[in-house]
């Protein structure tokens, strides 16, 4: 059941203030990194109820006479193919992405680097393709002793070897798909240009997680952790914050090692004292002032872990992860004194599979079964056939639920669904000829121009948005972009059905 626990208005407000503040303090342009995503916080709505996933942007958006953006993506991510979990999309797709929603914001992005560059042909494609849209493309190669050895960092051997990117405005905001993809180190290579020039850039962080001002072990900032697992980030306190003024703050590891570095880089870049006593200081996060129901908070952010946990699983049997991550995520788990089974759709699902198997619908690995939470806390359940994957059972059954059909009615005919198996196997050679989730609502919205039962259906579609779900199996491309696009947050048991393998 949904609980608002979170006044996006008021976190916008809070967080347009304190940037306006810092702007006011700097002497010269304005360089923020902005950790997280700018754009479709997926994960911060999930684990702050009534986070508007667009915040963010709504704040830039207050302030976009005053910036430029640069996008930065790590060469290396383009030739893995990197995938954006909450989409589904590569991170070279999500820059497409992520530039026109800028655009659809009236911010205009027109500015990639390629970080770490190396030559790869990978990088060489995505950078053409760019520029034929007319977008301007730098490359960052590896910047030669960073971060250890500063004086080699701070050089013309270091930062200078990489080119500057032109801007104009006195805010820059420096963004990317995902960690790990170069955003301080582009950060710092812009201010050391501009510090040769005369000017007096500085620095600061908008980053929504972990929250500063929230405990290490509150479930929230735990639910960080689960969400970086593939590259080890864990919280810890920020002593420097402590040292100066006595107060406990909640950081992350990779801010705190780097810290003293980044305050002699700093010093080094700007010739005079680091303004920042703690990696808090250097922070423009308000995001803990808008939490109003820590109670929704916390029982949204414990869902989240385990959500987090059967991704890992499945990323596992997938290849894309590897035993220790899985192993870092399972003590998470412990640390939270979590269950897989305390997600509320795991049991109806796997009884649902258990029922089908013994009513002899298919063999154990062969059915699939899957289970959804209705807004008003009703649990449905479906499993597959020779006509319909679990998946898409499921979606059919709960919009006979919410829009009081009777289960027994068809809301599309069975010769409809038998003709596009028909095609799938005859005519494009398909081996999985069941239709899928995305199928599904195709054939759904076909015949609601006829059948009023499917009419009515069709209608509750959006109502199921947000819901969640959990499969016995690992979904198939065409089921996992059906159940992304209707908004449901799913999971799965991290098996492949032995016909799918």
């Amino acid at each position: 059941m949904f609980k608002v626990g979170f006044d996006s208005n008021k976190y916008v407000e809070e967080q347009t203030k304190f940037i306006l503040e810092r702007v006011e303090k700097s002497e010269g342009r304005l360089y923020i990194e902005c950790g997280g995503k700018l754009l479709h916080d997926l994960h911060a709505s999930r684990v702050l109820p009534g986070f508007d996933p667009n915040n963010k942007m709504k704040v830039l958006q207050a302030l976009k006479e005053h910036l430029d953006i640069i996008i930065c993506i790590y060469a290396g991510d383009i030739e893995k193919k990197k995938i954006r979990s909450d989409f589904g999309i590569s991170y070279d797709a999500d820059v497409f992405k992520m530039i026109e929603d800028f655009e659809n914001y009236g911010i205009k992005c027109d500015k990639v680097v390629i970080t770490r560059y190396e030559n790869q042909v990978s990088a060489d494609i995505f950078k053409d393709k760019l520029e034929r849209r007319g977008v301007k493309v730098y490359t960052h190669t590896s910047t030669p002793g960073y971060p250890s050895n500063i004086d080699l960092v701070v050089s013309e051997q270091g930062y200078g070897s990489n080119p500057y990117i032109p801007v104009t405005a006195p805010v820059v905001i420096i963004n990317a798909p995902g960690p790990g993809s170069g955003k301080l180190a582009t950060c710092l290579n812009q201010m050391y240009h501009e510090a040769k020039m005369g000017e007096k850039p500085s620095y600061s962080k908008l980053e929504t997680f972990p929250i500063w001002n929230l405990p290490l072990d509150h479930p929230v900032n735990i639910a960080y952790e689960a969400a970086t697992v593939d590259i080890g980030d864990f919280n810890t306190i920020d002593h420097y914050h402590f040292n100066a003024y006595g107060q406990i703050s909640s950081s992350y590891n990779r801010d705190m090692e780097a810290f003293p570095l980044l305050a002699n880089i700093l010093e080094r870049i700007t010739g005079k004292d680091s303004i920042f006593k703690s990696p808090t200081d250097m922070g423009v996060n308000r995001c803990g002032f808008g939490i109003t129901n820590d109670e929704a908070i916390r029982d949204a952010s414990k869902q989240e872990i385990i959500r987090r946990y059967f991704k890992t699983k499945t990323d596992y049997v997938s290849g894309l992860c590897s035993e220790d991550t899985v192993q870092r995520m399972s003590s998470l788990m412990d640390r939270t004194k979590l269950k897989p089974e305390d997600r509320p759709v795991v049991i109806p699902a796997r009884n649902a599979l258990q029922k089908a198997i013994e009513e002899g619908k298919g063999k154990d690995g062969t059915v699939c079964a899957a289970a959804i939470e209705l807004p008003d806390g009703r649990i449905v359940t479906g499993h597959n056939s020779d006509m319909l994957h679990a998946s898409s059972a499921l979606l059919l059954n709960a919009l006979k639920v919410m829009a009081g059909i009777e289960k027994e009615r068809d809301l599309i005919n069975k010769s409809v669904i038998r003709n596009i198996t028909r095609v799938k196997r005859d005519i494009l050679s398909g081996k999985g000829i069941s239709l899928n989730m995305d199928e599904i609502i195709i054939a759904l919205a076909m015949s609601a121009a006829s059948n009023d039962d499917a009419k009515k259906a069709l209608e509750s579609l959006t109502k199921l948005k947000g819901c969640e779900v959990h499969l016995t199996h690992i979904p198939s491309a065409g089921d996992s972009t059906g159940l992304r696009k209707l908004g449901l947050q799913f999971t799965s048991d991290p098996f492949y059905p032995v016909r799918n393998i």
